[in-house]
């Protein structure tokens, strides 16, 4: 898994950090507050959104026009940025105080650190909100602070096109100076797998409950499937020696 390797490349949400279903809960909490009907089901709210994102990929700010179809889907009279300022007031303290590491996520990045390796992380989350971990959330801070392990820290305002394109994983690649061979991806989800594999890189699986809708896609397209970091840390020590 890792021979030959130089950086090692993580996708956030899902991957590095148990926040999908966050996620989930921020758009439920949302979407009461803007409807208009009086009920109370949302449905798949994650299969909705991430449906649409991958529909918005190459536009230029998917999220406002995510929030502003929220809107007229469910009947609000508020905008659309109106709707995108209240989404991230509502995840604010989901985003300090619940979202955390997958487990022996940071054992990982120490050891990978330690051995050697240059790490980074390429993901489609909005800077704010990576700002928030990096200076807000106590879980993240106090474990393995990003600042201190990762080189670079793509997020969507970096790129012009999200994932299934790999223009994150593209740029990533050309700032840190290596080439496909030389790097290896861990992605939880089949766009970001699509998008580490159509940049040639390798790619390792990471098991997320919320991705088991297009789990038979995903493990068709992973070079290893794993379904927790501490594989992950057992081959390393394993090859590393």
């Amino acid at each position: 898994m890792f021979a030959g390797k130089k950086a090692i490349i993580f996708d956030m949400d899902g991957t590095l950090i148990d926040s999908v279903g966050v996620w989930n809960a921020v758009d439920e909490a949302l979407i009461a507050r803007i409807r208009t009907d009086g009920r109370t089901d949302t449905g798949d709210v994650q299969a909705v959104r991430d449906a649409k994102l991958r529909e918005l990929s190459s536009h230029p700010d998917p999220y406002a026009v995510y929030c502003a179809f929220l809107g007229e889907k469910y009947g609000s009279s508020l905008s659309a940025k109106e709707i995108h300022d209240l989404r991230y007031t509502i995840s604010n303290d989901y985003l300090e105080n619940v979202v955390d590491y997958k487990p022996c996520a940071e054992e990982l990045i120490r050891l990978l650190k330690k051995r050697g390796f240059t790490l980074a992380i390429a993901t489609t989350t909005r800077r704010r909100t990576i700002d928030i971990y990096r200076t807000r959330n106590r879980n993240i801070m106090g474990k393995a602070n990003i600042d201190d392990y990762f080189s670079v820290v793509y997020a969507r305002e970096d790129i012009t096109q999200m994932k299934p394109h790999p223009e994150v994983y593209l740029r990533v690649m050309a700032d840190l100076g290596v080439g496909p061979k030389e790097c290896l991806v861990f992605e939880d989800s089949l766009v970001g797998l699509e998008a580490a594999s159509a940049a040639g890189i390798e790619t390792v699986a990471v098991y997320d409950k919320y991705s088991d809708s297009e789990r038979e896609q995903i493990n068709a397209l992973a070079r290893w499937r794993v379904d927790d970091f501490a594989e992950v840390i057992a081959a390393a020590e394993r090859e590393l020696g």
